[in-house]
């Protein structure tokens, strides 16, 4: 047969070929790779003053030439910082805050949480009140708004931006965006499981990481959308024995419906700013958190927490910000290593 030049000669074609494309696809880098840390010399990159003690003050004085380096408390900062900043992929992470008991401090944690993650994050954050019964989420901040989830619901059709979004919601000095629950109980009590699920849906166009406060009633059918939902999630406790206990049948409640791997996964927040925290083995409360989930935090007792006014982050006591802080920092791990 004559060997046609315009024809493949299957001879001549390496079956290799095709798996070093693939290999080379594999390998290549991202444009974010190029970053200027990695290709400036080391002489063109601007040195970083160091912090803590009089360490920028030798930096200042020896031109640059005497560096020190960072105190082991802003070392700590920073490494706290960078846990909170860690980038997430794919789409909205959703981090519900629950409990069974009431008046433990969860819409304190939910608010904290969030100040947290948005003071150090450059993407936004949200915490959405999916309290049935009238959540008060939206007191924790200056609200800018009427607006609640209600209209969120019977709007979302007409939200095609972030911009419109935005006149939905409070933003906080830190930039945490707070939506409301209804303010009418009687109306409150419609809000479901679709219209969480609406809501949801909108807020996941414009946002990185939805937090959501939860009501006490656990089996409410919003509960479900909610938990489906889920891809880290927070139980709170207060410090007493009996709200210890139902933090813990909240847990229990959970893995007996499917839960077991969030369960696995979630971060304890134990409020001792509740009453009779005086009396009680905290460090017990902790060990025992400790042996059913991923991670536990204490949130010390703060007077402007415990007055249930708007939050003022910045005036928080130095304890209570560096709580909120490791929280934040452990959701994030556990969002980065999603189940």
């Amino acid at each position: 047969m004559d060997f046609d030049p315009l024809l493949p000669d299957s001879s001549l074609v390496q079956e290799d070929v095709p798996i070093q494309l693939v290999e080379l696809a594999e390998a290549a880098e991202p444009a974010a790779m190029l970053t200027a840390d990695r290709l400036l010399q080391d002489r063109a990159k601007l040195k970083e003053i160091p912090e803590g003690g009089l360490r920028p003050l030798i930096f200042k004085a020896s031109l640059g030439r005497v560096n020190l380096g960072d105190s082991k408390k802003v070392q700590a900062r920073k490494a706290l910082d960078a846990r909170i900043a860690a980038s997430l992929t794919g789409s909205t992470k959703f981090v519900p805050i629950l409990t069974r008991k009431g008046g433990v401090g969860k819409t304190t944690i939910t608010a904290l949480l969030g100040m947290a993650l948005s003071e150090i994050r450059e993407d936004r954050v949200l915490a959405i009140d999916a309290n049935p019964d009238r959540g008060t989420l939206s007191e924790r901040v200056a609200r800018t708004t009427e607006k609640t989830v209600r209209d969120v619901v019977n709007k979302a059709s007409s939200i095609t931006g972030f911009q419109v979004f935005s006149q939905y919601v409070s933003r906080d000095q830190t930039r945490l965006d707070v939506l409301a629950s209804d303010t009418d109980p009687m109306i409150s009590e419609a809000f479901n499981e679709g219209d969480y699920n609406v809501v949801a849906d909108v807020a996941s166009r414009y946002y990185s990481i939805c937090l959501t406060d939860c009501g006490t009633g656990i089996v409410h059918s919003v509960m479900r959308a909610i938990l489906q939902r889920a891809d880290g999630l927070v139980v709170v406790s207060g410090g007493s024995i009996d709200e210890a206990k139902l933090a813990s049948e909240t847990l229990t409640w959970l893995e007996s419906n499917g839960y077991s791997d969030l369960v696995a996964e979630s971060v304890v927040a134990v409020n001792t700013g509740t009453y009779g925290t005086d009396l009680i083995k905290i460090d017990e409360i902790v060990s025992h958190f400790s042996s059913r989930v991923r991670a536990v935090v204490t949130v010390p007792y703060d007077k402007q927490l415990a007055s249930g006014g708007v939050i003022d982050y910045s005036k928080l006591h130095p304890e209570t910000r560096h709580a909120a802080r490791e929280l934040a920092a452990l959701v994030m791990e556990g969002l980065v290593n999603e189940r």
